[in-house]
């Protein structure tokens, strides 16, 4: 049964419809293991063991009667604290909404459910998706599980962290700045940012207040996972038309361009001296680019169409925007008054406050962008690069809004807090969507993921290299003691 619990989640569906084992009886084993071994990382921070419970003795009576079966029919999964899950808490890791019971599924979880998912709880996060390290005032700090002087990475950190755990069967998190793709990495599993706009968000509290309705530019949901088949097997039940478009929308993502190795045209930007990467995760990404090669697969080493700095020029003002619809109404006003005293020469205030005017000039530049990268994938089907510039840093929780108090360590030298953005913007800001993949550890025993980004739409490409690449390399790993 410890092997059952690190199975991809096909493959506990599988087992559950061959009568392998039961719903419950695989309930019941993620259930022993969160109070056995949650309490070292405090990844999944509210349950609903009674609901989880009929909903698993009915997905068994299901699979006696011999019915059709979903995709996930049996499969105990969590999800991350952002998401409406009906008859639950969701507070979004903010004390603002820590009262708020859901009254009903956020679409995305209702899409997993009609696929027979049993949540049987939620995971932790930052208050509001601020930040990659995971602690809030309702919860507490979520750990590494492969070092529990470290973070899980964030927002979506406790969702990493319970899969790395082997406490859960799948994982829904969220992403605009790293939240899937850095946990992914830190914690040693696989985590899929889709391309934007595919993927429902209705029923979000990742800043907004419940029951909002307007959306964020640039946040995307997708799953993480064990292996590269989650990711797969995610995309196919979580992409497609919102509730007020499936009258009339289809979407019908492209297949991969290639389906080995061999066939994909590989383009590798590992290092850039505007945001340096820690020396060994470059060693170590090298490496799985050798082993690409060895495949047979065509490498091309350079940068992307559009520069890291240019890139971040665009991407930085664009989230602040972002992250200003999260301010109380109180809090925005105060910034308004602060942005009036910045002036003309701007500042943290003025990021937050931009004009519509402004957002739109902003957003005139990303299309062009987004141009650019659509003609650089003509020729190349993939893009590798780094996920962030250090793996699993200790927890820091000096209170930093700005993040100018706290730094990362690369290569022994400090080095910015917020360069924990400059390798997530490329795809954020272009809509594109990037895959993680566990690629090998640092000497001190740490995951190292590497990013795969496709073009836009083209998600199952970006699915496709990891699981060939897992099939070359190797995949997740099951931390010391889990």
């Amino acid at each position: 049964m410890t092997d059952l619990a690190f199975r991809s989640a096909g493959q506990l569906a599988a087992a559950v419809a061959a009568k392998e084992v039961s719903s419950v009886e695989l309930l019941d084993h993620y259930l022993a293991r969160v109070e056995q071994l949650d309490p070292k990382v405090n990844a999944i921070v509210a349950r609903d063991e009674e609901g989880a419970r009929a909903a698993a003795l009915e997905a068994d009576r299901t699979v006696s009667r011999g019915e059709p079966l979903g995709r996930l029919h049996g499969v105990p999964v969590t999800i991350k604290d952002s998401l409406e899950v009906a008859g639950m808490r969701t507070t979004g890791g903010s004390a603002r909404w820590g009262e708020h019971v859901s009254t009903s599924d956020a679409e995305s979880v209702a899409r997993l459910k009609n696929e027979g998912a049993i949540v049987f709880g939620k995971s932790n996060m930052p208050p509001d998706a601020r930040d990659w390290q995971t602690y809030n005032e309702v919860y507490g700090t979520t750990n590494n599980p492969w070092d529990p002087t470290r973070g899980p990475g964030g927002s979506s950190g406790g969702s990493a962290a319970a899969l790395a755990a082997g406490l859960t069967g799948l994982e829904l998190g969220g992403d605009s700045a790293g939240s899937i793709r850095v946990p992914a990495h830190f914690c040693g599993v696989y985590g899929l940012r889709t391309s934007f706009g595919i993927v429902p968000r209705y029923g979000s509290v990742s800043g907004h207040a419940p029951g909002t309705l307007a959306d964020f530019d640039m946040a995307v949901l997708g799953p993480l996972g064990r292996h590269a088949d989650d990711l797969d097997l995610g995309l196919d039940i979580l992409a497609g038309a919102d509730h007020d478009r499936a009258p009339a929308w289809r979407l019908e993502l492209p297949a991969a361009r290639s389906t080995t190795l061999r066939g994909f045209r590989v383009a590798a930007w590992l290092e850039d001296p505007f945001c340096p990467v820690d020396s060994e995760l470059v060693a170590i990404m090298q490496a799985t680019l050798e082993a690409v090669r060895a495949e047979g697969a065509v490498v091309v080493e350079g940068k992307g169409p559009v520069g890291l700095e240019e890139t971040m020029a665009l991407y930085e003002p664009l989230l602040m925007a972002q992250s200003g619809l999260v301010e109380s109404d109180e809090s925005f006003a105060g910034l308004v008054d602060l942005a009036a005293a910045e002036g003309a020469a701007g500042g943290f205030a003025s990021d937050l406050t931009v004009s519509f005017r402004e957002w739109h000039g902003l957003d005139e530049r990303r299309q062009h962008s987004r141009r650019r990268w659509s003609e650089f994938f003509r020729d190349v089907d993939v893009l590798l690069c780094p996920v962030t510039p250090t793996a699993a840093f200790p927890h820091d929780q000096q209170r930093d809004p700005t993040w100018s108090v706290r730094t990362l360590q690369v290569d022994g030298a400090d080095r910015p807090y917020r360069e924990m953005l400059t390798w997530m913007a490329p795809s954020a800001v272009n809509h594109l969507p990037a895959a993680v993949a566990p690629v090998g550890t640092t000497r001190d025993g740490l995951p190292v993921g590497i990013q795969v980004i496709a073009p836009y739409l083209h998600d199952r490409t970006a699915v496709q290299f990891v699981r060939c690449l897992a099939e070359v390399i190797g995949g997740f790993r099951r931390p010391p003691g889990f």
